[in-house]
């Protein structure tokens, strides 16, 4: 087993050719609640994809091809450019660098990459060739789905000229200097030849900016030596190495995986798997499957783009290698599950992670595992309620209190008195059921979100820790009984009194039970 620590919380994920996923990503979650904007410059080949919707209804008189009647037309950054904009989507700084052409594409390009906060000055205008755009036309026939119906690309793949090579590099010397990360996205259009490349990794070098490449589909990749990390998928590993692997086979993987690091003097290199997650493989250390979670595939678009968007980010916060190429993975899902290409928003990531959480771990949670969490929930404007009590016996008026304390707010946290504590302010016998008994009885509820348990006689040092918007009580107290309440009240929080069930109560049940147990033919009223 190897071990890597994010945060605070360690993860445990075994070597080939077995892993396991980690069943408590708190410690990412945390992470990621102390993210920060981080200067992230992308060099590569920036393109503009136009979309041509309309309506092909008929044949030209004149050729058996379909007419498309046009009705609206799109333009959003592509290749390079879409790593643009899901850093932007991750709240990071983001710097192009690449090469447009004189034209009206380049412009469009550049506008819409700064109306998403990026910063263009480093795309050096190339009169002498054009935007590289790719124009897809899609059609509707008889009102159904639209299908595309061809596409034309405008490009020049030749390599740039060295007079405009020495802008890219003189420009990218300048941005480097404050920079965290430089990604090179590389679609072999021309614009990172050799040359180009070489000199970004020595800039980035003198700058003490890490290199990650999200290699092209090409035979030969000395290019990218001396590169920090290389994102390869399986069909590109197997181009550039000669080796070819099969899903599953994890042997020639990792072969290929220390061919690319020794050859190419990297650091590390990570191979997307798609399904399968990825291989890290960190100089000096052993190969590590890092998994991810399974998920309904839609459309495989941009997830390579949004692994070294996400990887670029969290390694600019401070991840270790294992911890970013987990976030990368879990970011890539989301994306294949979205029509086509689509910039995954931090807040998604962070959602996705509270789910899995939720997956493996159920509702039971220590209180330093609960406070990141509902950090991360608060982040997106959720409110969170907090009640609490031994729920010995749990009966419909317990059920209706939960299910009122609920409506309250967008999360209900419930402090689960411990057993101890309940031998201490109950009458002797209880609990009846023991606490593990009780969490998953409580788990089983729909209105309860977290469970925690607490061993003090009050939930008063709970009720700070948390901080709830909301503070639920039965309506047999009166205000000043509530523990807790000052401290809510003082925050801004409110409390509500939720009306109880009448006859509805443990000791009531238990009383009843008793009762029963000593008079077996006593008529039942309840």
């Amino acid at each position: 087993m190897t071990s890597f620590v994010s945060a605070g919380t360690v993860f445990r994920l075994s070597l080939f050719p077995m892993s396991t996923v980690p069943a408590d990503t708190t410690g990412l979650v945390r992470f990621l609640d102390r993210w920060q904007r981080r200067r992230i410059v992308v060099a590569g080949d920036f393109m503009l994809d136009q979309y041509i919707h309309g309506a092909a209804e008929r044949l030209s008189p004149d050729a058996p091809v379909p007419v498309l009647a046009v009705e609206r037309q799109e333009h959003r950054p592509g290749g390079s450019a879409n790593v643009c904009l899901d850093l932007a989507a991750l709240r990071l700084e983001v710097v192009c660098l690449g090469v447009v052409g004189a034209d009206p594409a380049g412009r469009l390009l550049k506008q819409a990459l700064a109306a998403k906060g990026c910063d263009t000055t480093g795309l050096v205008v190339d009169g002498g060739r054009p935007t590289t755009t790719k124009q897809s036309f899609i059609g509707r026939a008889q009102g159904r789905h639209p299908q595309k119906m061809f596409r034309v690309d405008c490009e020049d793949r030749t390599a740039i000229s060295d007079t405009v090579a020495r802008k890219l590099l003189a420009a990218a010397d300048r941005q480097l200097a404050r920079a965290d990360v430089l990604c090179l996205e590389d679609y072999n259009k021309g614009v990172l030849t050799p040359i180009v490349c070489q000199g970004l990794i020595r800039l980035a070098r003198k700058h003490r900016v890490p290199v990650l490449v999200d290699p092209a589909a090409i035979v030969d990749y000395a290019k990218y030596r001396g590169a920090t990390c290389l994102t390869p998928n399986r069909t590109e590993a197997a181009l550039a190495t000669g080796l070819d692997a099969a899903a599953g086979d994890f042997p020639t993987l990792r072969r290929m995986a220390q061919r690319l690091l020794k050859n190419l003097k990297l650091s590390c290199v990570v191979l997307t798997l798609d399904k399968q997650g990825a291989l890290l493989l960190d100089k000096g250390g052993k190969p590590v499957h890092v998994p991810t979670v399974a998920r309904q595939v839609y459309d495989v678009t941009g997830a390579g783009d949004m692994v070294l968007a996400m990887l670029s980010g969290a390694l600019a916060n401070g991840a270790s290698w294992p911890a970013a190429v987990y976030l990368a993975n879990t970011a890539a899902g989301l994306e294949v599950e979205r029509f086509g290409v689509v910039p995954i928003a931090l807040d998604e990531v962070l959602l996705a992670l509270l789910r899995q959480n939720h997956a493996a771990l159920g509702k039971l949670r220590t209180l330093d595992q609960l406070l990141p969490e509902l950090a991360a929930y608060r982040s997106q404007g959720r409110s969170v309620a907090f009640t609490n009590g031994c729920f010995d016996i749990l009966h419909a008026g317990h059920v209706e209190f939960l299910r009122q304390a609920r409506r309250t707010a967008d999360m209900l946290v419930v402090g689960l008195n411990s057993d101890a504590s309940i031998r201490r302010i109950k009458e002797p016998g209880r609990p009846v059921n023991h606490e593990a008994d009780r969490v998953q009885v409580l788990s089983e509820l729909q209105s309860v979100d977290y469970i925690v348990v607490f061993d003090a006689d009050t939930p008063e040092k709970l009720i700070r820790a948390i901080r709830p918007q909301v503070l639920v009580k039965g309506a047999d107290y009166h205000p000043a009984q509530v523990v807790g309440w000052p401290f809510v009240q003082k925050h801004g929080g409110r409390l509500v009194l939720v009306p109880l069930v009448q006859g509805r109560s443990t000791s009531n049940l238990i009383g009843r039970i008793k009762a029963t147990t000593t008079n077996p033919g006593q008529r039942r009223t309840w």
